[in-house]
């Protein structure tokens, strides 16, 4: 056992309740307990988004002033009474973390990307650093980072002398999704580096966007910063030294391999796969149909609610499931679960040599023996492409919405978990339909490569570019289909090989301690 005591910095923690939005809140959520299981002494400290600082049990730890963006601001540090599995967990409170309402992340226009999150978690980081100054959070061994929204607090150690005697505390950083770089102006901008900072004297040449260079990137800016930096899967932190052609599919550093490939030279990047949480009684038994057209019928009328007009995506939904309540036919069921965004369903739009779509050409090899179930929200050109295409094949049925509990019922209820990803920094659907004996076929990327193995837990296809990759995908579900209907205890030996496999938050826990710690 090992004692370190350990900060966090984050913008998401799904210990608390309403503080995740995606991966990163798993992590938060799950990493800290298996550290204290080692012997650790964790801390986890969240803007408060106006909502969290009304959560019960908050003892309030201290009031403190700071001058950010020129003018003085007050914040109130609270501390939860109870800690959860051990971990101590802080919120710092300001009206500046909801400025547009209580949110853990806002919708900027395009034209002005990441303005407003850039400047809640500028002032974020600040708070944190003020609060280790003035010794009202505990002082740490190891103050570890998370993602761009916490490279401001490496920014002000690094070059505003107020900060200083925190370069005595070790920091290390974590990449969870690299494509997200929180780029900003230098100045000339209400949210920009010099607007939050007057005083900052800063290194423009560390702290520049490669491609940018009037502007300022905290994702460059902590890779050359932290003491260390890992990213979430070793087959990521691979990936990200190579140049990214997105033209071809591919997607690496995003402009900063450069960087990359320099630490991981010195020996200072590392790759930890994310774990999983395992009940000791890890149930693979399939819901009942019935159970989950229900909760699914109850989702659609919930979503409904929230919009003033019935969008057509939630009619045909309604439609269909009452078809797939009332069939009496055992089909090769195909099932999808989380964001709808280029990275995750990129191919299924890809055009194949023949002039379909992939979901199109998948849907009609389905045919009538196959049912794709997909849910999930998010950009809406693809949630449009979705509903267009559920109108028009009787074998997909598109939930446009998200439900956790809906979300696990589909995890146990399919035969094939599809996760098609461009990219994928480690990815945790394909663990939790694995977890409830549901083989996946996946992108050869990133963690998915990491925790796929094709023929033993599941299917992995790969290609050199778009083409290929669509094509692949196609072929691989067909290979799956084919496997399920003549060769059935085959497909039973994956399935329970994918529900055996463990992908253990005790190693990842050791693995920090020992590369990161």
């Amino acid at each position: 056992m090992t004692s370190k005591k350990i900060l966090m910095l984050a913008a998401e923690n799904d210990m608390l309740p309403g503080a995740k939005v995606g991966g990163v809140g798993d992590v938060i959520r799950d990493l800290p307990s298996a550290l204290v299981k080692e012997g650790c002494e964790v801390s986890v400290i969240l803007p408060s988004y106006g909502f969290l600082a009304r959560l019960p049990g908050l003892l309030e730890i201290a009031k403190l002033e700071l001058h950010f963006s020129g003018f003085p601001q007050q914040l109130t540090l609270y501390k939860l009474e109870e800690t959860v599995d051990g971990v101590e967990n802080y919120i710092i409170h300001s009206e500046l973390f909801a400025p547009h309402g209580e949110q853990v992340y806002c919708n900027d226009p395009d034209w002005r990307p990441f303005a407003s999150d850039a400047t809640k978690f500028a002032f974020y980081c600040q708070a944190v650093a003020q609060s280790l100054l003035k010794g009202l959070l505990p002082l740490p061994d190891v103050v570890h980072l998370h993602d761009w929204h916490t490279a401001f607090f490496l920014v002000l150690r690094e070059y505003n002398e107020i900060y200083r005697d925190l370069k005595a505390i070790p920091c290390v950083y974590t990449i969870h999704n690299l494509a997200m770089q929180g780029v900003r102006p230098f100045k000339n901008d209400d949210s920009a580096l010099e607007t939050w900072y007057p005083d900052l004297s800063y290194d423009g040449v560390v702290l520049a966007d490669p491609t940018f260079p009037e502007c300022f990137n905290p994702m460059r800016a902590a890779i050359l910063l932290a003491d260390k930096v890992n990213t979430v899967s070793p087959g990521y932190a691979q990936e990200i030294q190579q140049r990214s052609q997105h033209e071809l599919g591919i997607y690496g550093g995003e402009g900063l391999e450069n960087e990359l490939q320099t630490r991981a030279q010195a020996g200072e990047l590392f790759g930890i796969l994310n774990g999983c949480v395992y009940d000791r009684k890890n149930s693979i038994k399939k819901p009942g149909k019935a159970e989950l057209v229900d909760l699914a019928h109850l989702c659609l009328q919930q979503w409904a609610g929230q919009q003033r007009q019935l969008l057509s995506a939630h009619w045909i939904a309604d439609y269909a499931l009452d078809e797939l309540k009332r069939s009496r036919k055992t089909r090769f069921t195909v099932t999808s679960v989380g964001r709808i965004t280029d990275q995750k369903a990129l191919l299924l739009q890809h055009s194949l040599a023949n002039g379909k779509r992939v979901l199109e050409q998948v849907l009609e090899n389905l045919g009538d023996k196959g049912l794709f179930i997909l849910l999930g929200s998010g950009d809406e050109k693809l949630e449009n492409f979705f509903t267009r295409c559920s109108g028009r094949y009787r074998n997909f049925i598109f939930l446009n919405g998200y439900s956790d509990a809906l979300s696990k019922l589909i995890y146990h209820y399919g035969d094939l978990f599809l996760m098609p990803s461009s990219f994928e920094p480690c990815g945790i659907s394909q663990m939790l339909a694995m977890r409830a004996g549901q083989p996946c076929l996946v992108n050869a990327v990133g963690g998915l490569r990491d925790t796929v193995e094709h023929g033993e837990t599941g299917f992995v296809f790969s290609g050199e570019n778009l083409d290929t990759q669509a094509q692949a995908l196609v072929d691989g579900l067909q290979e799956a289909k084919n496997l399920w209907e003549s060769q059935p205890e085959s497909w039973s030996g994956i399935r329970h090989r994918a529900a055996q496999k463990r992908f253990s938050w005790k190693v990842a826990a050791k693995t920090y301690l020992e590369k990161m710690y």
